[in-house]
Order: C-alpha cells, then sequence, then structure tokens
C-alpha cells in the first residue's frame, strides 16, 4: 500500500525506469555492464517504494497515550522552553527519520486540532541543533482532556523538500490516522506536558501510530 502523496512520483518513476531498461537493452552491449547497470536502475525504484509506503496500522484508541507521529529513532528528550504556541517548558521527544523508514505523519493523540501553521525556510540536515528553528515545517497543536494539548513539528531536512500537512483548525481526529507526509523524510518533534510519563529511552526506535511516546 502506497501513500497518497507518492501515486504521481511512482508512475513518473516506472516510465523513467522502462525507458532506462529499454535504453540499456538496446545501447549497452557488454552483458556485465548491461546488468549492473539494469540493477542500479532496479534499486532506484525499489527505493522510491520505500519512501511512499504506508502500512495500514490499526489500533485500539487510548486517550491516555501518546503515540509516535513518524517511524524512526528517539534522538532527543529533553526539558525544554517552546517559543512558538506555549511558550513556557515542555517535554520535547524528536523522532528522526531514515531514508528507508515509513514517512507518513501520523496524529499521536485523538481529540481536536486548535493550531496548524506552515513556516517557509531552510534545509539544513535534520541533526542541526537549529533545524528546529530555521527549515521548513509545520506547526500542529492537537487537544483532549487527558493530555490537554500537544504539539508537534514536521521538520524537512537536507533531502526533504516538501512538507504535506492534512491538520485543519477546528477538526476532530483520530488517534493514529494520516495527519500528513513528508517527502523523503527529516524529524519530527513532539512537545508533551511536564508531567507526562515518557514511556521511551534514546536512541530507541518506533513506530508511527503504534509506539507509545509518553503516558498521562
Amino acid at each position: 500500500m502506497f501513500h497518497k502523496e507518492g501515486h504521481k512520483i511512482i508512475m513518473i518513476t516506472i516510465a523513467v525506469v522502462v525507458l532506462a531498461i529499454l535504453c540499456i537493452d538496446y545501447f549497452i552491449s557488454m552483458e556485465w555492464l548491461r546488468t549492473s547497470l539494469m540493477l542500479v536502475v532496479i534499486a532506484f525504484f525499489v527505493i522510491i517504494l520505500q519512501f511512499f509506503r504506508n502500512p495500514k496500522r490499526i489500533g485500539t484508541p487510548n486517550e491516555h497515550h501518546a503515540l509516535s507521529p513518524v517511524d524512526g529513532k528517539v534522538v532527543v528528550i529533553e526539558e525544554v522552553f517552546e517559543k512558538e504556541y506555549f511558550k513556557d517548558k515542555r517535554i520535547q521527544v524528536s523522532v528522526f527519520m531514515s531514508p528507508i523508514n515509513v514517512h507518513v505523519t501520523r496524529y499521536p493523540i485523538g481529540g481536536n486540532v486548535v493550531f496548524s501553521k506552515y513556516h517557509p525556510g531552510k534545509y539544513l540536515v535534520a541533526w542541526h541543533p537549529k533545524a528546529s528553528e530555521e527549515n521548513e515545517r509545520t506547526t500542529v497543536v492537537v487537544e483532549n482532556k487527558p493530555f490537554g494539548k500537544i504539539l508537534y513539528r514536521q521538520i524537512a531536512g537536507a533531502l526533504a523538500k516538501r512538507i504535506v500537512n492534512y491538520a485543519v483548525v477546528d477538526a476532530p481526529i483520530k488517534q493514529g490516522a494520516d495527519s500528513g507526509f513528508i517527502k523523503f523524510g527529516s524529524r519530527v518533534d513532539l512537545f508533551l506536558p511536564l508531567d507526562a510519563k515518557i514511556k521511551v529511552a534514546l536512541n530507541q526506535k518506533v513506530k508511527g501510530g503504534v509506539s507509545v511516546i509518553a503516558e498521562k
């Protein structure tokens, strides 16, 4: 199953791959070189498919759990001052996505969207200290009773050139449902209340819409 954001790119890639294989077969006479080039083209196609896969994950909603918005590895767990929306201290949990991770963004909790904003910006590498404030990004705040308000931020990286955000203010949303996509992936920061119980550790691998990041 592939995400709708990748349908156009996948179709274009198929056309390019077929054309490339036909050209290689026609113009390259050396068998070893022809085979090697075809394998490279096929590998490229497989990588593109990996970027846009969208596995269906159906879990049992739990309003006391905040789930990981994306697949990846936990790279930050720290108390920070969130400047944009809360303007107070929060626990930040950041998940880094490698090129081979699923790049779908999912709602960490169910409830209502209370804030959604896009910020144009740079394309610093995702682990750069200023990426959260200077890169292209979207900020979304969702609210439910146990957690109050949770903010998550999609952040573009050196390869990510387009962030897709489906969150609409005042819209009711379901925990784990698709909330967007980061094309060629990067990082998502999650900002939680200080009294939330963090259930993950640094360098832990997590799955979007499945792994419990925090409990309250």
